[in-house]
């Protein structure tokens, strides 16, 4: 019955491409135009930032990280942030396309898999509470919940808290960024306890330059966490923008 249920859905409502409302064969799929201007990132990469290297080494790290060492120990990005997943990104952040993050999720999950079995709570980036309720919903938090849920493992959507209001980055060197940044996001105070030897996995949308991340890797390390791994959605490449990472030493 749930088959023919769902079968009948698909015939009054068929499956639509998730950044252009082509049909597809599926739900929560892309159209082969769309798929093709998604660039899924595969291969050889950075541990810590997920950038594309040559050849084949294992365990390795772009030039960047290795000349400015972000504080998380391994870093996954699914995507590039161009094309079809830019659209995607902006889709889910800007226009309320809250239908598109389970399968957002889903790739998260896959792209992950290696983390996954080494983490005890999964965590998004916080928002400011005025900004959250300006938006009504924070992105990160909705892909971390629906990644949670999917592997089952424990979701603390408060685990880290904004105490400050801070302005934008765009446009600011990294010493400005971190600036803008410091002491402005903080281990929320119930959850310290449980943060106290824990391995933990931060949620993002989109990796820049590292800024928040880098504050909210932190925040976790003096709480007392025992490890911390990040994973995004999309990574913008840092040529084309201020150098990646900028929390304490050089990271922004």
């Amino acid at each position: 019955m749930k088959r023919a249920i769902t079968a009948m859905a698909h015939t009054i409502y068929p499956a639509r491409c998730m950044v252009c409302d082509t049909y597809t064969d599926a739900p929560n799929g892309l159209c082969p135009s769309c798929w093709s201007e998604t660039h899924f990132i595969s291969g050889s990469t950075c541990t810590t930032c997920s950038k594309p290297l040559m050849g084949e080494a294992d365990a390795a790290q772009c030039d960047t990280c290795l000349r400015f060492p972000p504080p998380w120990k391994r870093g996954v990005a699914v995507m590039e942030y161009e094309g079809a997943g830019r659209a995607m990104v902006l889709a889910l952040k800007r226009y309320d396309r809250l239908d598109l993050a389970p399968a957002m999720a889903a790739w998260m999950q896959r792209a992950t898999a290696p983390i996954l079995p080494n983490t005890d709570i999964i965590a998004p980036v916080p928002l400011h509470p005025s900004r959250l309720f300006r938006r009504k919903f924070n992105q990160s938090a909705e892909l971390a919940r629906h990644l949670a849920g999917a592997s089952s493992l424990n979701y603390q959507p408060d685990l880290l808290t904004r105490v400050r209001r801070t302005e934008s980055q765009q446009g600011k060197d990294r010493i400005e960024r971190k600036e803008n940044l410091r002491a402005a996001i903080v281990a929320t105070p119930r959850h310290r306890e449980s943060l106290e030897g824990s391995r933990v996995l931060l949620v993002d949308d989109v990796l820049t330059t590292g800024a928040t991340l880098s504050a909210c890797t932190e925040a976790c390390y003096a709480a007392g966490a025992a490890n911390v791994n990040i994973l995004v959605l999309a990574r913008v490449e840092p040529d084309r923008n201020i150098p990646i990472f900028a929390a304490t030493n050089v990271k922004e």
